[in-house]
């Protein structure tokens, strides 16, 4: 197993600390990669991520966004992006991925080699990157890998869902 590199990011929105998968360990953190402008990502993306940060407990769980641009550049700044996360009732943490100097592939996209967006990285409790998902995936499919991470190694008895969701 790998542990994941740290997020390379520019600002954190939605969240008053900036937080890093160090300060998170101990947590299964599920990352959705994601661009503002394209159609997956928004429609079934962030849903799916608001579904996730919905019903999981926070204190075993924790969903973060990553707004990763590598295409249109001008149509994707913070205060664009602000609205779009007030506008679609995001409210889990998301980062600002940092621009690449000479690429416009910015720097955490290219320190995981991601396809594209929208993408899921799963890491377990240890800090160790165990998915790695391009494109759509089905609701019932990232929540069963999120909590085969979640219960691993754990006491059987935990619940890793909020209060009236869930087992």
């Amino acid at each position: 197993m790998k542990i994941a590199p740290e997020l390379v990011v520019t600002k954190w929105l939605n969240t008053n600390e900036n937080l890093s998968l160090e300060k998170l360990r101990g947590k299964v953190i599920a990352i959705h990669t994601f661009q503002m402008l394209c159609p997956g990502c928004v429609l079934h993306g962030i849903p799916q991520a608001q579904k996730v940060s919905a019903i999981f407990d926070p204190d075993h769980i924790v969903v973060l966004g990553l707004h990763t641009v590598f295409e249109h550049h001008e149509g994707m700044q913070e205060k664009s992006l602000s609205a779009f996360l007030h506008e679609f009732r995001v409210r889990f943490p998301v980062a600002i991925d940092k621009p690449s100097d000479q690429q416009s592939i910015p720097q955490t996209m290219r320190l995981y080699d991601m396809q594209g967006t929208p993408s899921w990285l799963l890491i377990d409790r240890d800090g160790n990157l165990r998915h790695h998902i391009f494109g759509q995936i089905e609701d019932m499919t990232i929540g069963s890998e999120i909590t085969k991470l979640a219960l691993e190694n754990q006491n059987k008895n935990i619940n890793i869902f909020r209060k009236n969701e869930g087992a």
